[in-house]
């Protein structure tokens, strides 16, 4: 495992993260806060490109939690079935959209406790949510982040929860709205895993990690 990064270098690494993608935005397609909320957690053990192949038709029919209660679980099912564990997944949605309209008055709630209280719904989903559509600096550690984070030394922790800490107490306050995403992308187009593109990676002369492909 690297490092941890001290304060200089960090703010060095997030400097030219902002200056190569200024807007970073998560590629998971959505129209609201309900059909994010659905996305993120369709979105496990599954790839965004897909869900989002899926999702196009049904959040056309489907972009309210009354909607996709009036759609049912064999309509919705049958919207998703090329998604990973779809019939598990196609059950929580379906309950919390229940949950939703009857708790919620058909809202998406804006508190973490709230949201993870959700069929489906974790941590790192709750963080998605409460980054993207209510703009908290909330970070939502995925395998890539994982990766990036112990390979670099930009926020090492031996697990997400670790690495999510990592981020929140070491990345300067003004990149800590975008953090997640610019280290999403980093890991899934330059730092990946097998073999990193480290000739295309814009902190290359500040990375820890050993076996760069220079």
């Amino acid at each position: 495992m690297a490092k941890q990064f001290d304060y200089a270098t960090m703010k060095e690494v997030f400097a030219r993260f902002e200056a190569a993608e200024p807007h970073p935005k998560g590629e998971l397609e959505h129209v609201n806060a309900f059909t994010l909320v659905v996305a993120v957690a369709l979105s496990a053990q599954a790839t965004d490109a897909g869900v989002n192949k899926a999702t196009r038709a049904l959040f056309k029919v489907a972009d309210t939690p009354e909607k996709m209660l009036e759609l049912g679980l064999e309509g919705l099912t049958e919207h998703i079935k090329t998604i990973g564990l779809f019939r598990q997944k196609a059950k929580n949605v379906i309950k919390l959209s229940q949950i939703l309209v009857e708790t919620y008055g058909g809202e998406v709630p804006s508190s973490r406790a709230a949201l993870q209280s959700l069929p489906g719904v974790g941590r790192k989903t709750a963080n998605v949510v409460l980054n993207m559509w209510f703009g908290h600096p909330a970070q939502a550690v995925d395998t890539h982040i994982f990766r990036v984070g112990n390979r670099t030394g930009i926020c090492p922790g031996k697990d997400v929860d670790a690495v999510e800490r990592a981020i929140e107490d070491n990345v300067p306050v003004e990149y800590q709205r975008h953090a997640h995403h610019w280290l999403i992308l980093h890991g899934r187009y330059i730092c990946v895993a097998r073999k990193p593109k480290c000739k295309a990676c814009p902190i290359a002369d500040l990375c820890q990690f050993e076996e760069k492909t220079l």
